[in-house]
């Protein structure tokens, strides 16, 4: 015990020494963390929060356009400026640049005109369906009688939302005009208005429940998705520090003068994973804590630590005993700190771009879906996610942890044969 606790203090102080090390260690995933959730969070409150900027041209003089407008309120997606209605087409392209608008819609000036003549048609081919006369005079309206312009920084996805909230609004003004008209053929009298508004206002609600273990979950925030990712980032960035250290030890000869004391390399080597290790768990401890306590000052969403903690500390040592298993390997196999240094990072970027740390998986083509489990990072991503996102317990990453422990054994094995090929033990 004397030797492993001699040998895991020279490890700390050779650690401690390791200045640029350390800087990758934790200042360069504790940048990321805050900079990817700052952005990520930003990007959800546009369509949440935020609401999106609209400019309004309303060129039609009837009551239909201002229903149109009202109805684009209601839906609470956008925050709506009205605009001149003098203003030409040019103008109003100056006017986004000017002022940084990302849409604006023109009502065109037979907005009314339009919708009546389709409101009119339908109830016309209605009353006919029903054995009355109706007037179906044939009137063309291809598509929306709208036209939006849009900024090309706004993305398609949002555009989709966007060309929906139309014509869901559109379609609330054709409706209750549609309705109208009918009543009127019909009864020849105006639709009473309490009869209009129980007819066209009875919405169906929509019970929205993420997929969890307790059924209980809320909605989780952009913190509780990027940094349990970034802590695995920092995990496996030990690679740098680790993997330099044992190139260096390597070529100043300190594995063959190991060899001439009354000790075991499997002294050195636990050392090093538990020095290591520790540094896995400093990195969470810091990362979490920034989630927790800094991120609300910085008008982040905070992070909500999972009820499981127990669960949380036995995921976090099983994916840092992964992240150091790594680092020896590609230690003991690198002949230099270059190539070290080199393939460690490079390969921690791929993999974890593989393992959905940088894009979700379920985003990715289904090629590389197909392949997120040769990451170790996808399954440290998929036990943290299963605790944070889901609200599961141990016995529910458990599927998560084997891969795990496979895949550290399978890694500590091929480094135990690199030093018997390399006669270093």
């Amino acid at each position: 015990m004397y030797k492993l606790w001699a040998t895991i203090k020279k490890d700390t102080r050779i650690l401690l020494r390791d200045k640029v090390g350390l800087l990758l260690m934790f200042v360069m995933p504790i940048l990321l963390v805050i900079i990817v959730t700052g952005i990520q969070n930003s990007t959800f409150e546009l369509m949440d929060k935020s609401r999106l900027a609209m400019l309004i041209c309303n060129r039609d003089t009837g009551k239909l356009s201002g229903q149109f407008v009202e109805s684009l309120n209601r839906i609470g997606m956008f925050k709506l400026q009205q605009v001149s209605n003098k203003q030409s087409d040019a103008q109003l392209k100056n006017l986004m640049k000017t002022r940084n608008e990302l849409l604006t819609v023109i009502v065109p000036a037979d907005f009314t005109a339009k919708v009546s003549a389709r409101a009119k048609n339908i109830s016309g081919k209605a009353l006919n369906s029903f054995g009355l006369q109706g007037d179906t005079t044939k009137t063309k309206l291809d598509g929306l009688p709208l036209t939006l312009y849009y900024q090309p920084v706004l993305q398609e996805q949002y555009r989709v939302s966007v060309n929906s909230a139309l014509k869901s609004a559109l379609q609330i003004v054709q409706s209750r005009e549609t309705l109208r008209r009918l009543y009127f053929e019909i009864n020849e009298k105006p639709l009473p208005e309490n009869l209009e508004k129980e007819l066209l206002n009875g919405q169906t609600n929509i019970s929205q429940q993420p997929v969890s273990v307790s059924g209980s979950r809320k909605v989780p925030n952009a913190s509780e998705h990027n940094v349990p990712g970034w802590t695995i980032f920092a995990m496996f960035f030990v690679v740098i520090s680790l993997g330099g250290s044992l190139v260096r030890e390597k070529v100043s000869g300190s594995f063959i003068r190991l060899k001439t004391l009354p000790t075991d390399f499997t002294v050195g080597l636990a050392s090093k994973m538990i020095t290591y290790l520790g540094v896995t768990m400093v990195q969470t401890i810091v990362i979490f804590a920034i989630g927790l306590l800094l991120f609300p000052a910085l008008h982040l969403p905070k992070l909500h630590l999972p009820a499981d903690l127990l669960a949380l500390v036995i995921v976090t040592l099983f994916c840092g005993l992964c992240a150091v298993s790594y680092a020896i390997c590609i230690g003991i196999f690198a002949n230099t700190q270059e190539q070290a240094n080199g393939i460690g990072a490079v390969s921690i970027v791929i993999l974890s771009a593989i393992g959905g740390l940088m894009v979700p998986s379920f985003a990715m083509p289904e090629f590389f879906q197909a392949i997120a489990g040769i990451s170790p990072l996808h399954w440290c991503l998929e036990a943290y996610y299963k605790l944070f996102l889901e609200d599961g317990t141990l016995a529910d990453v458990l599927p998560n942890l084997l891969p795990l422990l496979v895949v550290t054994v399978v890694l500590l094995s091929i480094a135990f044969v690199g030093l018997k090929r390399k006669k270093l033990i």
